[in-house]
């Protein structure tokens, strides 16, 4: 069921919800727009512009324009990439400048209707673009993806950011890194030079755990651990194929079964209170709902409402949700048609929660 739609003033890549009460309502939009720009002696100059929307997301209201209202547009560079912190209303941009920025989600006045991002600090990360950034499980560390093949790690501070370690992770662009939630000094990487790797950081230079060149036959582009199945971890790839690990075996992990979803996979969320379901967004095939549990990793539905590069991806967490998967409610957004939808799932009746 569509809850509202809108479009943005860019081309939109990255949405994310807010987990945190009591801004759970709160959704947060970014885009990225390339920008030709007549310099001196016109020579044809590239800005990378965007911005970050805050929305405000009710889909029981009766009143549909109550559904999904505009709150908040912040202007900034280009943003590759988005992240809540995990203890906090906290929201970490990773940005076309090579930048990572943190901003603190909060009341308006005092009122509990308005909110905005207020900036708490920012850091030059490199002279490449921030690609992806990911928080680990305790919010006193970022790990940041680079375009130039590197990957950074930057200790949280409020007052600055500054890298802690950086080195040559891929041959080519990281699309993605993520921290394992349960051992926090493995990092994870996925590159468009179609490897799949993890790093232990607390050796200096960080070391190589495993590296795997040969299952993806293209870019990996987003990686997602099992809430309850630590050892199950998924990737995905421009090659169009959702892959389930099993990681008992750090040095050698089994790559246990494979599912096409018609579309490179730039996403993978899983569902804040069912463990086995994940959102995925499939690029040239919308979004999909995919059950990758013990069993069979099975497509059980899919949304084609975008006319665009499938992109953003997220879950509402929700107290309805919680006790009921059918208020279970996600987001979405396209690139190109700069579109932003927010809808209910249709097959998540009656399934199980955790």
């Amino acid at each position: 069921m569509d809850v509202g739609s809108c479009h943005l003033g860019g081309n939109a890549d990255a949405v994310e919800f807010c987990p945190h009460r009591p801004f759970r309502h709160v959704l947060a939009a970014a885009t990225y727009t390339l920008q030709e720009q007549a310099g001196e002696e016109q020579q044809q100059q590239q800005d990378r512009a965007g911005t970050v929307s805050l929305f405000s997301v009710d889909a029981g209201a009766e009143d549909e324009s109550r559904r999904l209202r505009l709150l908040h547009t912040v202007e900034t560079a280009g943003v590759f990439d988005m992240k809540w912190s995990p203890t906090a209303p906290l929201l970490a941009q990773a940005d076309a400048h090579g930048r990572l920025v943190l901003r603190r989600l909060e009341h308006e006045d005092g009122s509990d209707e308005g909110v905005v991002l207020t900036d708490v600090v920012a850091g030059n990360i490199s002279s490449s673009m921030c690609l992806y950034v990911d928080w680990n499980q305790n919010a006193d560390s970022l790990a940041v993806a680079l375009s130039d093949g590197s990957l950074s790690v930057v200790p949280m501070r409020e007052d600055r950011l500054e890298v802690s370690e950086q080195w040559t992770a891929h041959q080519y662009e990281v699309w993605t890194c993520y921290f394992d939630r349960a051992r926090p000094h493995l990092l994870y990487s996925g590159s468009d030079d179609c490897s799949f790797g993890c790093w232990d950081l607390r050796e200096s230079p960080s070391n190589a755990v495993f590296r795997n060149k040969k299952t993806h036959t293209m870019g990996v582009c987003c990686i997602a651990q099992n809430p309850l199945e630590e050892n199950m971890l998924l990737t995905g790839s421009y090659d169009e194929f959702l892959r389930v690990w099993d990681m008992r075996s750090m040095m050698k992990p089994v790559d246990e079964k494979s599912l096409n979803l018609g579309g490179g996979v730039w996403r993978l969320k899983y569902h804040p209170n069912i463990p086995d379901i994940v959102l995925a967004a499939c690029m040239h095939n919308g979004f999909a709902i995919v059950k990758a549990g013990a069993g069979d990793a099975t497509i059980m539905e899919t949304y084609c409402k975008h006319e665009s590069l499938a992109y953003g991806a997220d879950w509402q967490t929700s107290e309805a949700a919680e006790h009921n998967t059918d208020s279970s409610v996600i987001a979405t957004c396209s690139f190109y048609d700069r579109l932003l939808r927010v809808w209910q799932p249709e097959n998540l009746v009656n399934h199980p929660t955790s």
